[in-house]
């Protein structure tokens, strides 16, 4: 019988060309047809099905080359100027270096790309050379590497712990002259503490909360927006650190905070102090000590926000807080207010 239908009548069926043409053809040949004898598999088929399925996965094989290739060039050492390189090869060296660490970056996007960096080494490398080179623009991006990779990884959350990318990930955000650096720093944190046990029990013992809140009062508008923000869901995901964060004045801290200068950072700090007190009553009662006058400031800034629609959020904390702290107490305290 001719390979093209009933009869050999109709032209013969082309092969298709990749594994999702390979499955569809699989389906469309089934229908509900009575089941063919079994026969062997030609050789000329054979060699198609293994053409058909090596075409399918060479685009995976391929993304594993370039990221064999970024490591080996970032592998390599850079002796730089008082090596006998020019000012223009050092620069065009640092530039393809750069390059790499945007592509991988992109490549790792990928879960399984991500896991298959870790098995390459790539995460040592960024440990041991890159999240303190002495280049800017090489530490912001092994940075964001990390927390690329880490992003809902627990294999590579685990080896970028064990590498100790904790703690320099935790010096960069407290101490990098770089905004940058200090941005991406606060990323690949956060991919290492959320939904990672092992990651917050080393982000606690290196006294991240402190590294955090030092990095909320920073001149930095960013950078204080996601460390609130970070510190926000570290209370809803992690209620039970309550208490350690109370016993560091970490009200009082966030207290000061809102009385700055207002600005779109208020509406994550009100939303920490939100998270820090609900069902929390240390949190409650440290919020209605009377020095803090916080009911009061809260107040003003319902009055100030009052029919502004984009800050309705932080009318809502506002709104909130008063509700959890000030409406709920005896009449006495009230009478004392």
């Amino acid at each position: 019988m001719a390979e093209g239908g009933a009869g050999g009548n109709q032209p013969p069926r082309e092969h298709p060309h990749s594994l999702q043409g390979l499955l569809q053809m699989a389906v469309t040949a089934g229908g509900n047809a009575e089941p063919a004898p079994v026969e062997p598999m030609s050789d000329e088929r054979r060699q198609w099905l293994q053409e058909a399925m090596a075409e399918a996965f060479q685009g995976q094989m391929d993304e594993v080359e370039q990221m064999k290739e970024c490591l080996q060039l970032l592998e390599a050492s850079s002796p730089g100027v008082e090596h006998g390189e020019s000012s223009e090869e050092a620069h065009s060296d640092l530039e393809r270096r750069e390059a790499a660490l945007d592509l991988l970056a992109e490549l790792c996007e990928n879960l399984d790309n991500a896991a298959d960096f870790c098995k390459l080494d790539g995460m040592r490398l960024l440990a041991h050379r890159y999240l303190e080179h002495e280049e800017e623009g090489l530490r912001w991006r092994a940075a964001h590497l990390v927390g690329t990779c880490a992003q809902n990884v627990p294999i590579v959350q685990e080896q970028a712990l064990a590498l100790g990318c904790m703690r320099k990930l935790l010096r960069l955000l407290d101490h990098d002259p770089s905004e940058a650096v200090r941005i991406k720093a606060l990323f690949a944190i956060s991919c290492l503490v959320r939904a990672q046990e092992a990651g917050l029990q080393q982000f606690l013992r290196l006294d991240g909360f402190s590294v955090l809140m030092r990095a909320m009062q920073s001149k930095v508008e960013k950078l204080k927006i996601k460390s609130a923000f970070l510190l926000q869901n570290l209370l809803i995901d992690h209620p039970e650190q309550k208490e350690t964060l109370c016993s560091m004045g970490m009200v009082q801290q966030l207290v000061s905070l809102i009385r700055s200068e207002h600005s779109t950072f208020h509406e994550h700090v009100l939303g920490a102090l939100c998270s820090l007190v609900t069902d929390f009553p240390q949190g409650v009662q440290e919020c209605q000590e009377p020095e803090l006058a916080l009911e009061e400031l809260l107040k003003e800034r319902c009055h100030l926000l009052k029919d502004q629609e984009e800050f309705q959020e932080e009318q809502d904390f506002c709104e909130t807080l008063l509700r959890l702290c000030f409406h709920n107490q005896p009449d006495e305290n009230n009478m004392d207010r």
